[in-house]
């Protein structure tokens, strides 16, 4: 699945666990139709682990947990659950880490779906797949929204009121017959005093009555966006197509431009998009001999036989508000038909362009090279909040056309 997508589910009882390189807690939230928890009840994790028709699993450290949504069970008003991830490590990120979800059926093991977020930065925690009602039939959907604030971002974003951590004091002695506190999640803070009831979070408590309604995040929040002016990407870097609060939904410019290695030399390049949907289908490829598709929503700007010259060799135009709903994922590849390796191109790069003002808003240069025919330069990725991230790839493949793109580049996203 691609950020944004959904799936029908075809059994009653789902469960979704979270694998990662490192141990991470997973949760899940019971949400009305407003997006908020009723009640500190509807928050499901290690230390409240059932609620009505949700479960939690811990993996021990071993396997990873699971959240599992019984559909059946879900009471009436809740309409949606969200399952989350935070690194069990206090203060790490998911910089370097890729999360992947995998939802199944709970009854037979059966994979229906697979969700693994694009390139991830200074998040501490995710929404990563929401499970959901719409018009009587339940579904599942891709997010992949990441939280800067970790566990207090998502839990204050759903209606939960967090507590913050009272100032360290020297304790008072407990008195002889007075009970254990209660422990505390390995990634929380020390408790003191007595125990929370119900089996609470102890960094989490229930909202109080009427609370104020909180912001929900900007799109974007957490990454790198437009509001600085011109972004320039390494490898795997990522910019989410916002400024100033708004998603990038205008007519953009992919440029590619490249140079011959040696002089005099010259190199026949083709560049390309390819469309994806949400399960990561192919949808069409723009290129050289088709130059147009999506109803006029991608053009490219035909073939550079040479290379030679200053600016883009080749551009290819998007119309981010025209493309389809069903396209969620564009990769930009550039291919050598005559069978030149990229060892002999210099200078290879990707910029996008404000369409409107030629304003350059993301620029990504190539800084190495392998001995093949083809490369994935960037991908733009419909995220679930409507904007679209620009990530950075730099990955070479074999394959001296667009088609022998097509399949590489659909794992890539």
């Amino acid at each position: 699945m691609t950020p944004g997508s959904n799936i029908p589910l075809t059994a009653t009882r789902v469960a979704v666990d979270v694998s990662a390189p490192v141990r991470l807690d997973v949760s899940g939230l019971l949400l009305t139709a407003d997006g908020k928890v009723r009640s500190d009840d509807d928050f499901i994790f290690f230390n409240q682990p059932s609620g009505p028709g949700v479960t939690y699993q811990s993996g021990g450290g071993t396997t990873p947990d699971v959240i599992t949504v019984d559909t059946a069970s879900v009471p009436p008003g809740i309409e949606k659950i969200v399952v989350t991830a935070s690194p069990d490590a206090a203060g790490q990120t998911f910089q370097g880490i890729e999360p992947t979800a995998t939802i199944r059926n709970a009854d037979d093991g059966s994979v229906l779906a697979t969700f693994t977020p694009p390139q991830l930065g200074t998040e501490t925690a995710l929404v990563i797949v929401e499970v959901y009602l719409r018009g009587g039939a339940w579904k599942a959907r891709a997010v992949g929204q990441g939280y800067a604030n970790g566990l207090a971002g998502i839990a204050t974003d759903f209606g939960v009121s967090v507590e913050e951590p009272a100032p360290a004091a020297t304790p008072a002695p407990a008195a002889p017959t007075a009970p254990p506190a209660a422990m505390a999640p390995p990634s929380g803070p020390p408790v003191q005093g007595p125990p929370p009831p119900a089996a609470a979070d102890p960094r989490i408590a229930a909202p109080p009555a009427a609370p104020a309604a909180p912001a929900p995040p900007a799109p974007g929040a957490g990454k790198i966006n437009l509001d600085k002016g011109r972004v320039s990407l390494q490898k795997n870097q990522t910019v989410s197509l916002v400024k100033a609060g708004r998603p990038l939904l205008a007519q953009v410019k992919m440029g590619l431009g490249w140079e011959p290695a040696f002089r005099g030399k010259d190199i026949d390049l083709d560049a390309s998009v390819i469309a994806y949907g949400p399960q990561r289908n192919h949808i069409d490829s723009c290129y050289f001999g088709k130059l147009s598709i999506l109803n006029g929503a991608v053009k490219h700007s035909g073939d550079n036989l040479t290379g030679e010259g200053g600016g883009d060799d080749e551009v290819i135009v998007v119309d981010l508000g025209r493309l389809p709903q069903e396209v969620t994922g564009l990769v930009f590849t550039v291919n050598s038909f005559s069978g030149q390796k990229f060892t002999e191109v210099a200078k290879a790069y990707c910029r996008l362009i404000d369409a409107a003002t030629n304003e350059e808003l993301v620029r990504f240069d190539l800084t190495n090279a392998e001995s093949q025919t083809g490369v994935m330069m960037a991908k733009l990725v419909r995220q679930f909040s409507g904007e679209w991230d620009m990530t950075a790839m730099g990955d070479f493949v074999k394959s001296r056309t667009v088609r022998g793109m097509v399949k590489p580049a659909a794992q890539a996203l």
